[in-house]
């Protein structure tokens, strides 16, 4: 799973207990202090992520790009910053570009963040782009929205020249008895990576999925990807 975790630490820590526990069934964790890294170091968070790192858990950086106009050295500040602060895997670029003339700008982003450490760049433009972001991430976050808008999700033909480690899909506003269901549809659809959670709003990361409550409370493992080596 990808589990954008936008849960504050200060105030539930116990998510973030519950998925260094169960570390094996998370193949990345978005790490999200303030919308980015913030402008300065908050020690909830700091604490947060070691508790992820001596678990294994694997973190992403989110750094908002909204949708290319933020500049090139803003971006890779944020990058910095999140090295410095709370070392972190690779970086999750939200609010990413989908059409041919952004390519540029993300190339340079990925490359550079791929200079400062971050081995994992996947970028978020919530629908399929254009195939050329395919060169660009390791990851490629071509769903993002309600599970009424994924179940009718249309896939494009040229995903099929790449493996499903390369694609994730991120659900909201599923029903609790769905959220189970969507890794079997993620795999159907192509994506290696994905997430549900019955959140809804302007928020609905800060929901967590409710089969992974079950799980971290000791009950039956369910609702992690079929396919153990896209983690």
């Amino acid at each position: 799973m990808l589990v954008p975790l936008y849960v504050y630490p200060g105030t539930d820590p116990g998510a973030w207990e519950g998925v260094a526990a169960r570390a094996e069934d998370v193949g990345w964790v978005v790490f999200n202090p303030a919308s980015g890294p913030g402008p300065a170091p908050q020690p909830e968070f700091a604490q947060a992520a070691a508790t992820l790192r001596a678990a294994g858990v694997p973190m992403l950086g989110y750094v908002d790009t909204d949708y290319g106009r933020r500049g090139h050295r803003e971006v890779v500040a944020d990058v910095e910053r999140y090295q410095e602060w709370y070392p972190v895997d690779g970086v999750f670029l939200d609010q990413a570009g989908s059409g041919a003339a952004l390519l540029p700008y993300y190339r340079r982003l990925a490359v550079a963040a791929r200079s400062l450490e971050a081995r994992q760049v996947v970028l978020n433009p919530g629908v399929h782009p254009d195939p050329g972001y395919a060169t660009i991430a390791d990851v490629l976050i071509t769903f993002e929205g309600a599970w009424e808008t994924y179940r009718q999700l249309r896939i494009p033909d040229w995903t099929a020249e790449f493996p499903a480690r390369r694609f994730g899909h991120l659900v909201h506003s599923a029903p609790a008895d769905v959220c189970a269901l969507v890794p079997r549809t993620a795999e159907e659809y192509g994506a290696g990576y994905c997430y549900a959670t019955t959140g809804s709003g302007r928020d609905p990361w800060s929901v967590l999925m409710p089969q992974l409550q079950s799980q971290w409370s000791g009950e039956t493992r369910v609702g992690a990807s079929a396919d153990a080596s896209t983690r």
